[in-house]
This record gives C-alpha cells, structure tokens and sequence, in this order.
C-alpha cells in the first residue's frame, strides 16, 4: 500500500449507516394511514366531543371549589356559633337559680327556717346546673396531695393533723372545681407534713 492509499491517522471512520434517520420515516408512515384515513368531519366531531368533555370537567371543577368554599364558610360560622353559644345549655339551667335567688329576697317576713330551707332548695337547683355542666367539685380530705388539682395554702405537723399521713390534705380552706377533666381552679388545701 503506497503512502497516498493510506487514510490518515486521527481521521475518523465513515459512520455506519445511519438507523435512526429512518425510524421516524417509519413512524411517520404507521401514523400517516391512521390520519390519511380519517376525513375532516371525523376529525371536527372528534375535537366537539373533546371540548364538551374539557366545558364538563370544566363545569364540575367550578362546582367543587365552589362547594368547597361553602363548606369551609359553613364551618367557620359554625365555630364561630359554638364561641357565641357555648354556655348556652349552662345558662339555661342557672336561670332558674337566679329565680330562686330573686323571690328569697321578695320574701319580707321569711323566717330563719323558710330561708334555709329555700337556700338549699337554691344550692340544689345550683348543684344540678353545675353537674349539667359537667363542673364538679374537686374536696380531696384525707386525699394524697396532688399538686395538679390541689394547691397547699399551709403544712401542718403530722402529731396536729389528726391521724392523716404525711402529704396527705388535713383540711380544704376552698374547694376545687374542674370542668369535665380540666382543672378550673385548684383546692387550696393545708397538709400534713412529711
């Protein structure tokens, strides 16, 4: 082989033939009978259709916000009714405590007797608002201290306190109230000392 015959180094090989140029001629070819044989009209009915579809889609996504930002008004007013409203059930039965209240101080000439009596019809009619309300008393004597329902006003030492053990309540100065499982206000309590 003589020196001109020769190709030269660093010159790249003629690329193979090349099978990617005609895959898409092929692809074109299997599409083209598909969209050579549908007709204009095919084609017109097939684009309505695709539109009433994309106006119905349309449509029920409109109503689904729409349903959405009602139903999220619709909460907000009732929460908004449940602040407002809360207590109502509670106020309904202190109403009649207040009755109560009212007519003891129109009696002019009551005797000490008639008005215990009616004061602790009242403290019944209140008690029963109260276990309406789901508000109870918390009267822990003899209890061990606890510092979450009970707060400790004084400690007293255990040869005083009576036979109650260490940490126990000897004596409430004011009870507790909780309502359902929250502390409302803690027992002030003395207790025995340790």
């Amino acid at each position: 082989m003589s020196a001109p015959e020769q190709e030269p180094v660093g010159r790249p090989a003629a690329p193979p033939s090349d099978t990617r140029a005609a895959q898409p001629e092929a692809a074109a070819t299997d599409a083209a009978p598909a969209l050579g044989s549908a007709t204009v009209a095919d084609i017109e009915v097939e684009l309505q259709a695709a539109l009433a579809k994309a106006s119905e889609n349309h449509e029920l996504y409109l109503r689904a916000v729409a349903e959405a930002e009602n139903t999220r008004r619709r909460a907000q007013e009732d929460i908004a009714k449940a602040h407002k409203y809360g207590i109502e059930s509670f106020a309904e039965a202190l109403v009649p405590v207040a009755d109560s209240l009212e007519k003891a101080l129109e009696t002019a000439n009551a005797t000490p007797e008639a008005m215990r009596e009616g004061i602790e019809l009242t403290l019944r009619q209140l008690r029963a608002a109260f276990d309406k309300g789901r508000l109870a008393e918390i009267d822990p004597v003899g209890k061990r201290f606890d510092p979450h329902n009970h707060q400790a006003i004084s400690m007293v030492p255990a040869e005083a306190a009576g036979g109650v053990p260490p940490n126990h309540v000897v004596s409430v100065l004011q009870k507790g109230w909780r309502i359902a499982d929250r502390v409302l206000r803690p027992a002030l309590v003395t207790v025995a000392a340790p």
